[in-house]
């Protein structure tokens, strides 16, 4: 009879090789209509699929392992396993120090919501201000229209527009900095100053009022994503300590399962005639 814990394991990778294969799938999608794929989803292409395959493979070997009773099977999916465990207590901790080395400062307070590229570690500033990286985040920044519909109109004249709540990235990446001193047009145009913008900051010159162009080369862009990118890590360190727990619980039941299957195998052993 197989006990309790092959049938968690079993049932848990049962539902871990359906997301794996719905991976798979949507990888082979993405592949199949590159055509209409943005650049945005074309980079989710290869991850999707290694990652597919991967889980794929470990929750077949969990299933052989614990419904079939092959302990092979079993040791291989919790040698895995394992490494996964030692994965995920790493990218814990290395997220919480990246995100934590240093706190974002605000450039005018709150109110303003726009951050400088230094106010971040400078590892999260190496990996996202780079121009491979940088280019297919503005690209995935235009493909999901981040700058679509920010206001809402206050009354009969341009000048009361309001805007909506701005995310950074919006904050950063859809208006000129507030310290640049344009004045507001409609939700996306902007006026420069008479006395022209000012001379000691780039941002003020790279903004753009065409919608392929606006602030998405500005250091006001790139640190309104940082401050997102941290935010959302953040977030991503609690759900990590969550499946680290469930991964770990499934780690304690793969074990019990061995167990159960040396003893199912023992006891079908026939046993030696009495002398």
């Amino acid at each position: 009879m197989i006990r309790l814990s092959n049938t968690l394991v079993g049932a848990l990778n049962i539902l871990s090789l359906l997301i794996g294969l719905a991976a798979v799938g949507t990888s082979i999608y993405i592949h199949v209509h590159g055509g209409a794929a943005t650049d945005c989803q074309k980079v989710l292409q290869y991850p999707l699929l290694i990652g597919g395959i991967f889980v794929v493979i470990v929750s077949t070997l969990a299933i052989i392992g614990s419904m079939w009773r092959v302990n092979v099977a079993l040791y291989m999916y919790l040698f895995v396993t394992f490494l996964l465990i030692l994965w995920l207590v790493f990218f814990t901790f290395f997220a919480l120090i990246v995100t934590n080395k240093k706190v974002g400062r605000n450039i005018y307070g709150e109110r303003n919501g726009e951050y400088r590229v230094n106010d971040f570690s400078h590892w999260l500033q190496r990996y996202v201000v780079n121009d491979k990286n940088w280019d297919e985040i503005k690209s995935c920044l235009m493909d999901g229209h981040v700058c679509h519909n920010l206001a809402l109109s206050g009354g009969r004249n341009n000048d009361s527009l309001i805007f909506k709540h701005l995310s950074t990235t919006q904050n950063g990446c859809c208006k000129p900095p507030a310290y640049c001193g344009y004045t507001m047009k409609n939700a996306t145009y902007w006026e420069v100053p008479k006395t022209g913008p000012p001379a000691n900051n780039s941002d003020c010159t790279i903004w753009n009022n065409k919608q392929d162009k606006l602030c998405y080369d500005c250091n006001s862009c790139k640190g309104g994503v940082l401050a997102n990118i941290r935010n959302q890590w953040k977030h991503l360190t609690v759900f990590n300590a969550c499946v680290l727990v469930l991964v770990t619980t499934i780690y304690v039941l793969g074990c019990f399962a061995i167990r159960n299957n040396r003893f199912e195998s023992l006891s079908n052993q026939p046993r030696a005639p009495n002398p």
